[in-house]
């Protein structure tokens, strides 16, 4: 019988990715955390309009562009999910029987 010892894969090294700050998030301890996701949301699509407004008048590049884009993307899907999971949530209140 022979035994190997298992030696892990090393983990990639981790890259260190700020996340965007959200104006108020540490104020009102999560009261209006829809809103602040929502105007959040909306200042990335702006950065992401801003981003090809630069690139057609050729002063911005194409990958700033499209970066901006994929982040506007993701911030709409995170928004559009918030408020999914917002809607289900009420609509269990509204459905319980007092």
């Amino acid at each position: 019988m022979r035994v190997d010892q298992l030696v892990p894969d090393a983990a990639p090294p981790s890259v260190n990715v700020t996340p965007l700050p959200i104006p108020g998030a540490a104020t009102d301890g999560g009261a209006n955390a829809f809103a602040r996701l929502v105007d959040a949301a909306g200042a990335i699509l702006d950065r992401a309009d801003l981003a090809e407004a630069a690139f057609a008048a050729h002063r911005g590049g194409l990958q700033e562009m499209v970066v901006e884009r994929a982040r506007a993307d993701i911030a709409l899907q995170v928004a559009a999910t918030a408020s999914q999971r917002a809607a289900q949530g009420l609509a269990t209140l509204l459905g319980m029987q007092l």
